[in-house]
């Protein structure tokens, strides 16, 4: 029978306290033999101590007490959930008041143990159950954003495949670039999905990759290549397609939301790019119209 580890952040200032966990998780060998789960348990005695381990470590479950020296009561949970990000909390505490449970379990926790008469089978339940019911609102989570970032993507296919008659076509009768010439197309795909990283970046890490002269510039070599409106939605949306493959559903989402606003910003210098163009050819024509043959 396959075991799985479980690493198990406790926040419990109590030493004896701790020590009752501890050993509830860890009994000798001979009684765990039979067992499908193991555990490695992380101790943090104030919440200040809990938000370091948080930050330095990745963690499956959170036994939380909710008296602490730093904090106390429910603002212990809400503190932690700030760092906790998707990780499963189970409050133990020694009260007995159900308001507190109920108040619990509404700010999010997944698991609520009362310490008297707590013993291995309850404990291992808990956590099994609390890790359980996160990885199920996980799954729930990434199928909804996954329907949402295919209809996204869809809307955007479809609202390029309907652009028939375009700035280009009118122009210069020219086919599609992705068509045409797919070198260059994957190419801008490249250019296009490095400028949504650096967005990425930019918001995470407050840097300035100065996007917008990147995009202006790639508008540049778009117009150059006779690119239209149509061509910006089809490198957004196969930038999109690459840079979703093996995501997490958080960071597809990033991309998404990054992404609306480049490839409207992106169509922008575009058609200041032939808003130039034809200003350039206005002038030009007018010459030619004035020159005394």
């Amino acid at each position: 029978m396959s075991n799985e580890n479980y690493k198990v952040l406790l926040i419990e200032d109590n030493p004896v306290n701790s020590k009752l966990i501890e050993r509830l998780l860890f009994p000798t060998k001979e009684a765990i033999i039979n067992d499908q789960f193991s555990f490695t348990l992380t101790c943090a005695n104030s919440l200040n101590t809990a938000i370091e381990n948080l930050n330095q470590d990745k963690f499956d479950a959170i036994l939380l007490d909710l008296m602490l020296p730093d904090s106390e009561g429910l603002n212990s949970l809400i503190n932690i959930k700030k760092y906790a990000n998707n990780i499963p909390i189970v409050v133990q505490t020694g009260s007995n008041d159900e308001t507190l449970m109920v108040k619990c379990f509404q700010l999010g926790v997944h698991g609520y143990l009362r310490k008297i008469n707590l013993d291995r089978n309850i404990l291992v339940y808990a956590i099994q159950l609390a890790i359980q019911r996160q990885q199920y609102i996980d799954n729930l989570e990434a199928r909804e954003q996954q329907k949402q970032q295919e209809l996204e993507i869809k809307g955007l296919e479809q609202f390029s495949n309907s652009v028939n008659t375009n700035i280009t076509a009118r122009m210069f009768g020219s086919q599609p670039i992705q068509e045409s010439i797919p070198d260059i197309f994957a190419e801008f795909v490249e250019d296009y999905g490095e400028l949504l990283d650096l967005a990425l970046e930019e918001r995470a890490y407050r840097v300035d990759h100065n996007i917008p002269e990147s995009l202006r510039s790639l508008a540049e070599k778009l117009g150059f290549m006779k690119a239209s409106p149509r061509d910006v939605v089809a490198i957004h949306t196969q930038a999109l397609k690459f840079k979703n493959k093996g995501v997490l559903p958080a960071k597809a989402q990033a991309y998404i939301a990054e992404g609306r606003l480049m490839v409207l910003e992106l169509m922008g210098y575009l058609t200041s790019y032939y808003r130039k163009y034809y200003i350039g050819l206005s002038n030009i024509n007018m010459n030619f119209d004035n020159y005394d043959y």
